[in-house]
């Protein structure tokens, strides 16, 4: 099978910015809950309406690749992270922000789905497990770099000189005072709108699926939903992801009111100390 290295970039990149627009959930907890006024279980509730996403969104996204192939699906994926993130960013809210991050979850479960038969296409099936290697790696990158551009935009953003650069400039105007993290959400419009651009102007090969990549048949899922395995499996899953967020939303709350407690600069995304954390991320994103 010949190899479309093109084909596998983009992919590469897509594996990248689903990262890049997932991982900086947490890190933006604090600013959520003293910004909005908002409890720690409602800062919880917005990534909860991010990942449950994945679960509603990862069935139909198998049969939208397998009625309309992976282009339009990975365009309308794209499409709906766009409109999410600029949502937010124009109308800075917690109930707009639950919906927003509820279709930007939506297009990245579906983005998943589309991409990994196109992987083993386009970079051959004998590559297949070097380049999810690969692609993990990328997904641990982006993990790592997200927070840090949240922390240069949180930092630099109220203080820019009218000689800093343009982008800052323009953020600034864009972004309420009081919001500066809400900066991040034009950075991932601008993201999501270029790979519109890009998936648009590239050409797909053909992918033929494998027996494990068809979504199946509704008389498939209505067996399967009536077996109580199943649904201890999916239990399972939801509390160990349930866990997991909350844990990581906790320990950044947890950090900033114990440094606050003993009257040290909070540890967070907008100071140095917050480096260990991004490392964390980083490890975690390479290793998942």
């Amino acid at each position: 099978m010949a190899r479309n290295r093109y084909m596998v970039c983009l992919v590469l990149l897509t594996f990248f910015v689903i990262s890049f627009l997932t991982n900086v959930l947490g890190p933006i907890v604090p600013d959520i809950i003293s910004n909005f006024h908002v409890s720690l279980s409602a800062a919880g509730f917005l990534v909860f309406a991010f990942f449950i996403a994945y679960g509603f969104m990862s069935i139909p996204a198998g049969f939208l690749v397998e009625r309309f192939a992976e282009k339009p699906v990975m365009i309308a994926a794209f499409v709906a992270a766009t409109l999410g993130s600029m949502s937010f960013a124009l109308f800075s809210l917690y109930k707009v922000a639950v919906v927003s991050l509820f279709v930007i979850g939506a297009g990245m479960a579906t983005l998943q789905i589309a991409i990994n038969p196109l992987l083993r296409v386009a970079g051959g099936e004998e590559h297949f497990a070097f380049n999810e290697v690969l692609a993990q790696l990328l997904f641990g990158c982006a993990s790592f770099i997200s927070p840090q551009i949240y922390s240069y935009l949180v930092l630099n953003l109220n203080h820019s000189a009218q000689d800093s650069n343009v982008v800052l400039r323009a953020l600034k105007r864009l972004t309420p005072g009081a919001l500066p993290w809400v900066s991040l959400y034009w950075i991932f419009t601008v993201v999501a709108f270029a790979m519109v651009v890009v998936l648009c102007a590239s050409r797909f090969p053909c992918v033929q699926h494998t027996a494990d990549e068809r979504p199946g048949t509704l008389e498939m899922y209505s067996s399967l939903v009536r077996r109580r395995v199943v649904w201890l499996y999916f239990l399972a899953i939801f509390l160990m992801w349930a866990a997991n967020r909350e844990l990581r939303t906790g320990f950044h709350s947890s950090l900033r009111n114990i440094t606050t407690s003993i009257r040290i600069r909070p540890v967070r995304a907008r100071s140095p100390g917050f480096g260990v954390c991004l490392r964390r991320a980083a490890w975690r994103g390479c290793c998942s």
